[in-house]
């Protein structure tokens, strides 16, 4: 058994090993976290941004119901997609998971590629500011009247250093930051570094998926063009409908231009083309943000490659050897 009956509080010198599976969309995580979770007794953590909403499904690409028949999986379907749901929010139930895994005696798999959601489990976050609606619609307001990017402009004057981590496009983000610095009278950047709480009381291996680029862009076309004909449309129209069209959660890559189609806004197959080409976008941002993660066993092939798949093993034998 890879994971010692232990809780992430315990002062055992051994503590419990975790293993993050991290890379970029399409690279194969799913596959080769259930082959994981089989082989080592494991339970899998998502890392999702989207996958905490019920009824996001197909444009999340959650595990199947079989798929997570196969082995437990946790911080799916959490949340409505109405609901803020947050890095904080995150990283405060995914240790509760992680103590609940490990008490187990069962290897907790972190797995996902939202970089925010992860750095905030295994680093920590700042206590910020509370939220300031009035603030958030102003700036909600600049964001529709101007662009988001005079959004990131103007963080990128109060806070260089979190504008160059921000996205220019990523509007929520951006809100947030701007927030942070001018509620807290800091840039978000420093409150950063200053109140961070690490996660404390396992032993974290980091294994990265990084497969030939021409390839994942390949898989990345195929799985969302597969997603509009899988029940993407179908689910967006349901989520417009109990929600409408206001819901932050529906502005997400896929949700967007199906619901765009669905207005008459954008024709089907412009809605598959910039969806596909939002998907290999983000691809290049994940792993910008992943190859500053420290101590990764990077595997250049999918998580489905049996090479891979034996790769991974052997990562994880070695370390939780180590740990006994």
């Amino acid at each position: 058994m890879v994971a010692p009956a232990a809780t992430p509080e315990s002062a055992a010198p051994n503590p419990p090993l975790l293993v993050v599976l991290l890379g970029a969309t399409a690279s194969g995580k799913t596959a080769l976290s259930l082959t994981l979770a089989e082989r080592f007794n494991g339970e899998i953590l998502s890392c999702d941004s989207v996958a905490v909403y019920r009824g996001m499904d197909v444009g999340a690409a959650k595990p199947t119901a079989a798929e997570r028949a196969r082995v437990p999986h946790h911080l799916l379907d959490i949340a409505s997609p109405d609901e803020p749901y947050s890095a904080g929010d995150y990283s405060r139930d995914a240790r509760r998971a992680l103590a609940e895994i490990a008490a187990r005696g069962r290897l907790p798999i972190v797995v996902g590629g939202t970089g925010l959601y992860l750095r905030a489990l295994l680093s920590g976050l700042f206590e910020g500011p509370k939220r300031s609606e009035d603030l958030r619609e102003r700036l909600r307001h600049s964001a529709a009247s101007r662009s988001a990017e005079y959004l990131w402009r103007l963080l990128h004057c109060i806070d260089p250093a979190s504008a160059a981590r921000i996205h220019a496009n990523d509007t929520p983000k951006l809100i947030r930051a701007i927030e942070v610095t001018v509620a807290g009278r800091q840039p978000m950047s420093a409150a950063w570094q200053a109140g961070r709480d690490p996660l404390h009381g396992f032993r974290i291996l980091r294994i990265g998926l990084d497969p030939p680029r021409p390839a994942l862009y390949a898989r990345i076309n195929q799985r969302a063009a597969a997603m509009f004909t899988s029940g993407l449309m179908e689910e967006t129209a349901a989520l417009l409908a109990q929600y409408g069209p206001a819901c932050a959660a529906l502005g997400t890559l896929g949700y967007k231009q199906a619901a765009m189609v669905q207005r008459g806004e954008m024709p089907l197959a412009a809605a598959i083309a910039a969806t596909q080409q939002g998907h290999r976008n983000y691809a290049k941002r994940q792993m910008t943000w992943f190859r500053r993660e420290p101590e990764v066993t990077w595997l250049h092939d999918f998580g489905d490659a049996r090479d891979a798949v034996a790769a991974a093993e052997r990562v994880i034998l070695e370390q939780s050897r180590a740990t006994r």
